[in-house]
């Protein structure tokens, strides 16, 4: 009641001078009466009164609707309790908003409340019926909406139109068609409003045959050719699956717009006709549909599909004629078109012409540097927005694991993961699988088993990550106890999964396994074996010294082989000693590449041992003639975040001489009978130098480096780029007895833990 106190205070201080008595003076005024407001005179009449009640009302009724406004629902009962006290009544008005209050803060038990209240007080009419009915809606309490709504004696449209919306929004689709059939046998005629929001829900093949049934009322009705209705259409035969009815309804559109089209180009995405997505773009071009940027986003998404470099180069075109290359929703799908289409410069290009990159455009930048292997850039574009403040997503951070796994840095990897996990990033499944990887590329097989561990329900992409994990770290047993978890909890597995099962077996000896892997994958798992997985047997057996069944399995193959066959059987000819076969193999290797450095090598070696050295000769001379150069052979370890990489007779680094000085007390003698081979590390190297440039082999350099400055309590992680050649590995095992180090070796096809002398390939590798 404080706004009535103010208003006679405000008109007391503005009147004319009244009778004023106190102790000391008894002065009388003669008020002018004719100046105050007739409903406060003390002469007034009871008309009046009741004019002056009526203003009151409607002073408190405005408060009242304010707070409503607000939502401030324990002050709205304090001023309804004043307004009673002093027998002020709540106007039709503030009901709607006390309702309309109610439902927003899904306040229930108080909308119940002042609805009893208003049937005790106010005669019902249509409009609060309506307000009351949607209250209920907003609260969910379906009870009592049926209960209301079929109580309602004067219901109109937008009754109807409320109560169907309200179960269409919960998800409630037969009782909404129900009583849309009610609505029809009662006579109302429902407007489009009412179609739309049914037609809306309609977003699964199930509901397809109820979609038509509509479509088909509203060709009756006279909506069908509504062009909001038409668009709908078009869109719920899109979400239904039935992309022949998507195109039939939009071929018959009275004027296509760029939303039907959209949806029906999503429709074709999504159902790989990506083609189709492109032809219906050329025909809105030359329909003159009006083009917006989402109409470009999803054709570069089917250009990147296709690999249409050229479609897609026309696209961008296009788009920059109509200025919205710059928009991040034409911008960001460019960028991604451009990597996957291994276009990487024109990918960077195009999102500097991004206005305002966000999220996604950053994540498809760094997925593109991934891609290309440029994994120091994509760790520094991480830093940069992430120092920036940029928002990043759960995509960027899948992507920098990968990063992380490839340069190996264990550090940089657990920050970015708890930084992952603090802001909640850490993707379901594809982002934790992504951090299995990279931890035990890391040389953490044990880290990697820990993330798996957290997983909830892992999936085949996940029993995948951490079976290859301890495939490639040599713990054959664990792989295949993980297979059979695998199998006990109901996931299939895939093509990769026997790709890292093969590999556990030939990394271990288990031939017998390998090969019921192999035979099992088709009628077990309906998987169907691929050149890779033959090649993975191929190297079971080479390894395993089997080398004529090896052959065996390469003549008798469903398709040709490649030279990855031949190379794992010419890798077991080395292994094993044996020139006849691996002149069988070498000659295939020629035939299908023959550039391969490897191959002279291991053929120059093998001639070399059987006493031939003219025929040795020739491969080093053919070499010298084609000038063959192979990738150079690369050692790197990581100490203090920093990369520290050596080559083959290294000489660059700063600590070169104290490098230099620890290998000489490292100084292993050589076995005499292998001092004249060579390996990868030398194979263009004198011979005079071959005793001098053993000892600068890169990983040596980088095992003497990590002697010097890494605590001695701490294992010695290095990783090269090729396989470690038998010197390094013997002298490795030597350093781990000499020095009581763990040394970690991840060389190009495994892990090797060595310690005291002991390596975990059990030199079977």
């Amino acid at each position: 009641m404080s706004s009535i106190t103010c208003q006679c205070s405000w008109l007391l201080s503005n009147s004319s001078p009244v009778v004023v008595a106190n102790d000391k003076t008894n002065d009388v005024r003669h008020t002018n009466f004719a100046q105050i407001p007739s409903w406060i005179s003390l002469k007034s009449s009871h008309s009046s009164l009741r004019t002056h009640q009526n203003q009151q009302g409607q002073v408190e009724n405005l408060h009242l609707i304010s707070l409503a406004k607000q939502g401030k629902l324990r002050e709205v009962h304090e001023f309804i309790r004043s307004m009673d006290k002093v027998g002020i009544s709540i106007n039709p008005r503030s009901y709607e908003y006390l309702f309309k209050m109610c439902g927003t803060l899904r306040a229930l038990s108080d909308g119940k409340l002042f609805h009893n209240r208003l049937q005790r007080m106010v005669n019902s009419n249509k409009f609060i019926d309506n307000c009351i009915l949607q209250m209920y809606c907003d609260c969910n309490c379906f009870t009592a909406v049926e209960r209301f709504f079929n109580k309602m004696i004067d219901r109109d449209l937008i009754s109807w139109a409320t109560i169907i919306s309200a179960y269409t929004e919960e998800g409630s689709i037969d009782e909404a068609v129900t009583l849309l059939l009610r609505m029809l046998d009662l006579g109302f005629i429902p407007n489009s409003s009412i179609f739309s929001t049914l037609i809306m829900s309609f977003a699964d093949p199930s509901m397809l045959d109820l979609g038509r049934q509509i479509h088909s009322q509203l060709i009756r009705i006279g909506f069908a050719a509504d062009i909001s209705i038409e668009t709908l259409i078009s869109n719920m035969y899109v979400k239904c699956g039935w992309l022949d009815g998507a195109e039939i309804a939009t071929n018959k559109m009275t004027r296509k717009n760029a939303v039907a089209c959209t949806g029906l180009m999503v429709g074709y995405t999504q159902a790989a006709r990506h083609w189709d997505a492109l032809l219906l773009f050329a025909r809105m071009i030359s329909e003159g549909v009006e083009l917006d940027e989402f109409v470009f986003s999803i054709v570069l998404k089917a250009c990147a599909a296709l690999g249409e470099l050229f479609t897609g180069r026309q696209i961008h075109s296009y788009c920059v004629k109509l200025g919205l290359e710059s928009e991040v929703s034409v911008g960001t799908p460019l960028v991604d078109f451009y990597v996957k289409c291994a276009r990487f410069e024109a990918a960077r290009q195009a999102f500097k012409s991004i206005r305002e990159p966000n999220d996604f455009s950053w994540s498809a930048l760094i997925a593109g540097y991934c891609q290309s292997g440029k994994f120091d850039r994509a760790l520094e574009v991480f830093k940069t927005i992430r120092s920036k403040g940029v928002l990043l997503n759960s995509f960027i951070y899948t992507n920098i694991f990968q990063a992380c796994s490839a340069v190996s840095d264990l550090i940089c990897g657990a920050q970015i993961h708890a930084d992952a996990i603090k802001k909640g990033l850490v993707a379901h499944l594809s982002g934790e699988s992504a951090m299995i990887t990279m931890y035990s590329k890391c040389g953490k097989v044990d880290y990697a088993h820990q993330a798996f561990l957290t997983i909830d329900k892992p999936d085949t992409v996940a029993w995948t990550a951490i079976i290859c994990a301890h495939a490639y770290h040599g713990k054959a047993s664990e792989a295949l106890r993980l297979f059979k978890g695998m199998q006990g909890s109901g996931v299939r597995p895939n093509a990769v999964t026997f790709i890292g099962l093969l590999n556990a077996c030939s990394h271990s000896g288990l031939v017998k396994e390998g090969k019921q892997f192999l035979d099992s994958m088709s009628d077990k798992y309906g998987v169907n074996p691929t050149i890779d997985h033959y090649n993975c047997m191929i190297d079971i057996y080479s390894r395993a010294g089997l080398l004529q069944e090896a052959l065996e399995v390469i003549r008798s193959l469903p398709f040709e082989p490649d030279v990855m066959s031949w190379k794992s059987l010419l890798g077991g000819c080395w292994s094993h000693r044996n020139l006849e076969i691996g002149m069988i193999a070498a000659d295939n290797i020629f035939r299908l590449d023959p550039l391969d450095s490897a191959t002279y090598v291991i053929m120059f070696n093998l001639y070399a041992l059987a006493g031939k050295w003219d025929e040795a000769a020739q491969f080093r001379k053919m070499m010298a003639e084609r000038n063959l150069r192979k990738e150079v052979s690369c050692s790197w370890i990581i100490v203090k975040g920093k990369v520290h990489r050596f080559v083959v007779g290294d000489r660059h680094h700063p600590q070169t001489e104290q490098i230099y000085s620890k290998l000489k007390e490292l100084n292993f003698s050589f076995k005499k009978g292998e001092e004249r081979l060579l390996n990868e590390e030398n194979a263009l190297c004198d011979f005079t130098e071959r005793k001098e440039q053993l000892l600068d082999h890169s990983e040596r350099l980088a095992i003497a480096y990590g002697l010097i400055c890494t605590a001695a309590e701490t294992p010695i992680m290095v990783l090269k780029n090729t396989r470690s050649c038998k010197d390094c590995h013997d002298f490795a095992k030597r350093v781990s007895i000499v020095t009581g180090r763990e040394l970690v070796v991840r060389e190009a096809n495994r892990f090797h833990h060595i310690n005291s002398g002991e390596c975990s390939c059990c030199d079977y590798w």
